[in-house]
């Protein structure tokens, strides 16, 4: 055990929950993008200010991430969790009163830089208090409450979406509730200070961690081909009515769902063969997709992919933290962070690139994402390399 106080349901919550703030920042306002643009009409540029403002948050995620993980290892995860929390608050609550679009955007990316410490610390944090079985089950509903997130924090962004554009930003202000109750049950599993200078001697295992970042980037890729495409290829099919298409997206978050409770049940394997196993549920599910004809097809295509994408994410934050020491955790959390933002915010440049924004060829572009994830399968077990774990440190 890597702290003198045990850690239990309370951090277990706080940590999860705390892990699903980061997720606010990227689906939130997205069903109220049309009204913002309305709103701004008169905006040079708007067109693409308003998309902007929905995807900065995880571009400034990917950009500092490694540098929140390198101040938690440094100052503390704790103390940079609990200013993350005010400043999460406060920036994502200004859209609610600016009427500025350029101010807007900039608010977001100051909300993206306070996201990037909450997941790298919560995501630290979990390795810190816990180890073994009790680690691997905590990073697998990591994955499986942040997804579910996601599918709730759309459909309650709509509902107060009704109520105005600027009505879903009031959510935000739960950076405040966090932040009494984190300081309370949370405690710092290191002295850093008194580590510092031995923190600054241990070298940091990149031969290791480079192939497994790599994977966390394309699994990020992965992660956001279906909630952003899905809709584009149902309208293709002349299925556009709401309701079916979010049904097609609960089917794919029922899959990152159930792949990530997977996980837990034959995470004996080694972790090449379940990235394997993963990248190849998520290209046969991508390439299903491309050549589905009907709305069932399509969602048995999304659940696929979903259970692949559910299986990915938790190997690779269980594998990355075993590979560092300790006073190394905040590092390598915040690599894998920015590794698996940065690929989700690439996500939908590299399909547009692939179809040069002509919607017809959006099957063809999937099938070509499919065929890359299998490959990537193939090259899981080689691109990882079976060392050891590095021991808990206590």
């Amino acid at each position: 055990m890597n702290t003198e106080r045990q850690a239990g349901l309370p951090q277990s919550l706080l940590l999860l929950l705390g892990s699903c703030l980061p997720v606010l920042g990227a689906v939130l306002i997205a069903p109220v993008l049309p009204r913002m643009q309305t709103h701004f009409a008169g905006t040079p540029g708007v067109e693409a200010l308003v998309p902007i403002a929905l995807t900065i948050p995880a571009l400034v995620i990917a950009l500092t991430a490694p540098f929140a993980g390198l101040v938690a290892d440094r100052f503390g995860r704790r103390r940079l969790l609990l200013v993350s929390m005010i400043v999460y608050s406060i920036f994502g609550l200004m859209p609610f009163w600016l009427d500025s679009l350029v101010g807007i955007v900039i608010s977001r990316a100051g909300l993206g830089f306070a996201e990037a410490g909450i997941m790298t610390c919560c995501t630290t944090l979990i390795g810190d208090y816990y180890g073994g079985k009790r680690r691997e089950k905590l990073f697998a509903l990591q994955a499986v409450v942040t997804s579910l997130s996601a599918a709730v924090f759309i459909s309650v962004g709509g509902i107060l979406g009704e109520q105005g554009w600027r009505t879903p930003f009031v959510l935000y202000a739960a950076g405040f509730i966090f932040l009494p109750l984190m300081a309370w049950l949370l405690w710092e599993p290191i002295k850093h200070h008194a580590h510092a200078a031995a923190g600054q001697d241990e070298t940091f295992p990149w031969g290791g961690l480079a192939p497994l970042y790599l994977l966390s980037f394309l699994a990020g890729i992965s992660l956001f081909i279906v909630p952003v495409q899905a809709g584009f290829l149902l309208t293709q099919l002349q299925i556009d009515a709401p309701q079916d298409i979010g049904m097609t997206m609960g089917a794919n978050q029922l899959g990152v769902l159930f792949g990530a409770l997977g996980f837990r049940l034959i995470s004996g394997r080694s972790s090449g063969s379940l990235l394997m196993l993963g990248f190849s549920l998520a290209g046969a599910g991508g390439i299903l997709m491309a050549f589905a004809q009907t709305h069932m097809l399509v969602t048995l295509a999304v659940l696929i992919n979903g259970l692949g994408v559910g299986l990915m994410l938790p190997t690779l934050i269980t594998r990355i933290m075993s590979q560092v020491e300790l006073r190394q955790r905040g590092r390598a959390a915040g690599g894998f962070t920015a590794t698996l933002f940065g690929g989700e915010f690439a996500s939908p440049l590299v399909v547009l690139a692939m179809t040069g924004g002509i919607g017809v060829a959006l099957t063809s572009a999937l099938m070509a994402v499919g065929l890359a994830q299998l490959l990537v399968a193939l090259l899981c077990v080689t691109l990882i390399r079976f060392r050891a774990p590095v021991p808990a440190a206590s």
